[in-house]
């Protein structure tokens, strides 16, 4: 027998008064965005979610997922009004909300909901599709995913951004334009349809009247990719655009400062990281880890938040942001450019090496330079190489990039999704595996008694410390620029979510 878990009672009920909520004015304006990345079309595709948060500035507006974090929580109910799990942790049922339909008119469906599943192929798919043994259509507004065996962490991975395979996609549609169409006119059940895109330079949206939860109070969004950040601030100081997303440093001040304007500070759970591919190569000077030290040491991260996110960011020894479930929180290492030089000196490295090329998280160029700066300080010496977004992290996933890559991710999730992805042996960014960690990623993942999880899974960040497998940076500060039109920005209001949200609730100031 089924039982039902907190979190669709309470979200079912809070979801139930926003559908209550007696109707607003009809949505006016339009709020413009200066996008801090290069839109790609795959980021309109929930399918091919790449295991980062940014894909998702997207999937919130124009789709909808079964269940998504929202203000209310992590798992709040969306396209489904409730779930539920049975007793053994075999079964997830969910309840579809009735009367809710795609952009152009076609009702959600169980069968959307069983084709998006076994369509999805971005990160985790392989891991989500060997534990579910089937997705089984009820009737037409119920679904059961059976699990092969219990995974305590389902909805963590399925409902959560962790991975983005809970987001819906029109069945009949995407098989009459098939994926390249469906990509160049996407169709969801979001609060904002799709007016036009022009990749790598606008999505124009328009709010959709017939949005479950409310309609939007903005009628227009435009998503404008402006990657120069002195381009996104003056256009904010212009009134060209009302949101600019990433401001940093002088500029960041500056928009602090100016009369009118609003500078604040999104905490997304992101944490920026040196990854070391080389260090799986025993021929590398990185395979030995006093090397490593030698890297944790060389930095000022206080001196790189300051510069970087003027001190709101928090300096971090480990990749796993303090606030997840299961985190193993672990001091920044001191900066120590003496001891880094002492232990490359005993590594057989006196006068430093060559590491090759270095390749910062685009558009973070300032902070690889910066990074860049404190390990030539030491003798490692880069070469610094930008990257458009899309291509840094298609080379990334594909391993073509040698040297050290600048990684960040804001997904949400927990512990064990984040190292899922970049530790384990499925992980869609991992390049080596330690087999203690994958035998405790194993396990834990089996594992239903929730404090012996969470010692496997800190025995795992124990590990990756302990053996200085990345060099973790910040925990990141996400800072905005907010223009004299804007009411309500939707700063922090979905918990881990770096981006503006839920759109429908935004409101522009009204005109005089």
């Amino acid at each position: 027998m089924l039982r039902t878990r907190l979190f669709g009672l309470l979200g079912s009920a809070l979801l139930m008064c926003a559908i209550a909520a007696p109707a607003g004015a009809a949505p006016e304006g339009t709020l413009t965005y200066g996008i801090h990345v290069t839109l790609v079309s795959r980021w309109l595709d929930p399918a091919e979610a790449e295991g980062l948060i940014t894909p998702f500035m997207v999937y919130y507006a124009i789709h909808d997922a079964l269940v998504k974090p929202m203000p209310a929580g992590a798992n709040t109910p969306s396209l489904a009004e409730s779930w539920t799990a049975s007793k053994d942790g075999l079964i997830y049922e969910f309840v579809l909300r009735k009367g809710v339909k795609f952009h152009n008119g076609d009702p959600v469906t169980a069968e959307d909901v069983k084709f998006s599943f076994d369509r999805y192929k971005g990160v985790a798919a392989k891991l989500l599709k060997d534990r579910v043994r089937e997705v089984q259509i009820v009737d037409g507004t119920r679904l059961r995913f059976h699990l092969k065996e219990p995974w305590p962490d389902f909805m963590t991975f399925y409902g959560t951004s962790a991975t983005g395979a809970a987001w819906i996609v029109p069945k009949k549609y995407v098989e009459r334009v098939g994926d390249d169409g469906f990509k160049k006119a996407p169709i969801g059940a979001g609060p904002y349809k799709v007016v036009s895109f022009t990749p790598g330079v606008e999505l124009v949206m328009e709010a959709f009247d017939g949005y479950w939860r409310k309609t939007p109070s903005v009628k227009r969004l435009v998503f404008r990719s402006m990657p120069e950040e002195t381009t996104r601030a003056a256009a904010l100081k212009k009134g060209d655009v009302d949101i600019a997303y990433l401001l940093t440093g002088p500029v960041a001040d500056d928009v602090r400062k100016t009369p009118g304007l609003k500078l604040v500070g999104a905490k997304p759970p992101g944490v920026f990281w040196i990854d070391l591919p080389d260090q799986w190569d025993p021929k590398s000077p990185w395979h030995d880890q006093r090397v490593r030290q030698a890297a944790r040491h060389a930095i000022d991260r206080n001196a790189i938040n300051q510069a970087e996110t003027l001190g709101f960011s928090l300096p971090t020894g480990s990749i796993i942001p303090r606030s997840f479930e299961f985190a193993l929180a672990f001091e920044p290492p001191a900066y120590d450019p003496g001891k880094a030089k002492k232990l490359l000196a005993e590594a057989g490295y006196p006068n430093g090496f060559d590491a090759g090329d270095f390749y910062p998280f685009p558009p973070y160029d300032s902070m690889g330079e910066a990074l860049a700066g404190y390990f030539q300080a030491v003798g490692i010496r880069t070469r610094i190489r930008t990257m458009e977004r899309a291509s840094f992290l298609t080379a990334w996933r594909e391993r073509k990039l040698k040297g050290l890559i600048v990684g960040i991710t804001g997904a949400s999730g927990n512990a064990a999704t984040r190292l899922e992805a970049y530790v384990s042996k499925g992980g869609i960014y991992t390049t080596g595996v330690l087999p203690e960690v994958e035998d405790l990623f194993q396990r834990q993942a089996r594992e239903l008694d929730r404090a012996k999880r969470e010692t496997m899974v800190r025995q795992i960040q124990q590990i990756l410390h302990d053996r200085v497998m990345q060099i973790p940076i910040y925990e990141l500060a996400f800072l905005w620029g907010l223009g004299p039109r804007v009411e309500e920005a939707g700063v922090d209001q979905i918990k881990g979510f770096a981006y503006s949200g839920p759109y429908e609730d935004l409101r522009l100031k009204r005109q005089p």
